[in-house]
């Protein structure tokens, strides 16, 4: 089959590192932009770019028809849409098969029923994978406090189309379920369309982990190691870093083993990360969605690894199969990855858009930067607030860390506030040292600590 011109739907850091490797393996790039990043790094980096449409996303980024249209006018034969935007929208899929344009991520079918966290749930349940004790679709508050009463309190709601923590509260009784239900309802299905509620176990001690998978379509899976993702604000993941090494090793592989159980089962195609709950108490994990698309955290798994997992997705898009198999995939050392947001914490992370005056990021062994930023770039107030990642490698966790820290130390960046001191207070800290948080510690104790110095 074989890519030759790539159409890359997508802006900002993500368009960047697609555009890298498709150079890399010589394929000929087109990029989508918006009157608002026409003259962007991707833009200049890019063979050809091409104008949507006005900044506003829904009239350019998320227009499909619009995407679709420059992809075949441009002559490119398959199309990457990254993280965010269409990249998760089956209909995307399904009409780049329909024009004989090759989709680099999953089938609409994987698409759809990964998406929606009931169906995902029914088919980890059939692939034997753990899932959290809940309950399937409730329709109101009386069969969600029934459900709840045989479960146990606390419990969490949840949208079955959501995320981000969109339609999604906790619950500590019965009174509380029947304040919020419908509020949820109404917030999920204003937010996806679906106000479909479950309902599972709240897990008090939580890590988030996750596995990076990679499927060739037919069933066959690698995985490219782990990822704990649990220091989060408002179930918005901050920092990440991989491999887990908050569970003990032979649970570690197991967690692994599930997740390429899941989606070899489901046939899946392309990178996918399988993310679980951890119950630290209970010493178990749970599987709560899979993400099917590259991630935002996947410089951690590639620092680990050594794999480039974008050229692994354009190998399996072009019918070339996953490239590597099993036993090529070596986890070495640590690394950690911190999200450069354009966000002001000490005025509830409220985003800071505007002018980039100075931008001198660090340099040297085991440090990684992906942004599309430089020194007089404009950072406009259309998209999402994060500008860059910076990642670092080290032989052990701790090494990582103490690197990761020197990093931030010696990162200048001019102009708009950012979340890069907060993340130093984070890392800093001696429970993120000793491996002792939870999905709940940023907000109930790091984030009040560092809001009052």
């Amino acid at each position: 089959m074989g890519i030759n011109r790539l159409f890359v739907a997508n802006r900002g850091e993500i368009a960047l590192r697609i555009l890298r490797t498709a150079k890399k393996l010589g394929l000929e790039t087109v990029l989508a932009v918006s009157d608002a990043d026409r003259d962007s790094l991707p833009a200049q980096m890019a063979d050809r770019a091409v104008c949507l449409g006005p900044a506003q996303a829904t009239k350019s980024y998320l227009d499909i028809g619009l995407v679709l249209h420059a992809a075949k006018a441009t002559g490119c034969d398959a199309l990457h849409p990254g993280y965010g935007f269409l990249s998760e929208r089956p209909e995307l899929s399904r009409r780049c098969e329909a024009e004989g344009i090759i989709f680099v991520g999953p089938r609409a079918g994987s698409i759809k029923a990964l998406g929606d966290k009931l169906s995902a749930i029914a088919l980890a349940r059939a692939a034997g994978v753990p899932t959290v004790p809940g309950t399937d679709h409730i329709a109101t508050v009386a069969h969600a406090q029934a459900a709840a009463k045989e479960i146990g309190y606390p419990v969490v709601i949840k949208a079955s189309a959501g995320g981000g923590g969109k339609g999604m509260f906790r619950a500590n009784s019965p009174a509380d379920l029947a304040a919020r239900f419908d509020s949820a309802s109404r917030e999920a299905l204003a937010a996806f369309g679906d106000g479909r509620l479950y309902l599972e176990r709240f897990v008090e001690a939580a890590r988030h982990v996750e596995v990076q998978v990679v499927g060739d379509g037919e069933g066959a899976v690698i995985h490219f190691g782990d990822r704990d993702c649990s220091v989060q604000r408002r179930y918005q993941k901050l920092i990440e870093e991989g491999p887990v090494t908050a569970m003990p090793a032979a649970l570690q592989e197991r967690l692994r083993a599930a997740a390429v159980q899941l989606t070899s089962f489901a046939k899946y195609r392309n990178a996918g990360t399988v993310e679980f709950l951890y119950d630290v108490t209970r010493q178990e994990f749970y599987f709560i969605e899979v993400n099917s698309r590259i991630q935002v955290e996947h410089p951690v798994s590639e620092e680990i690894t050594g794999q480039d997992l974008i050229a692994l997705q354009l190998s399996v898009a072009a019918g070339q199969g996953i490239g590597v198999t099993q036993e090529q995939v070596r986890v070495s050392g640590h690394a950690l990855e911190v999200r450069i947001n354009a966000e002001d914490p000490m005025q509830g992370f409220q985003p800071r858009p505007g002018r980039v005056t100075g931008w001198a990021p660090p340099a040297g062994p085991g440090i990684r930067i992906d942004s599309h930023i430089r020194a007089g770039d404009l950072i406009p107030p259309f998209y999402d607030s994060m500008v860059g990642k910076l990642i670092v490698h080290g032989s052990d966790r701790s090494a990582a860390i103490e690197g990761m820290l020197r990093a931030i130390r010696d990162f200048r960046i001019e102009g708009p506030k950012t979340t890069l001191a907060l993340a130093a207070h984070v890392i800093g800290h001696p429970d993120f040292a000793d491996n002792r948080f939870t999905t709940r510690w940023l907000e109930d104790k790091a984030l009040p600590a560092y809001l009052k110095e």
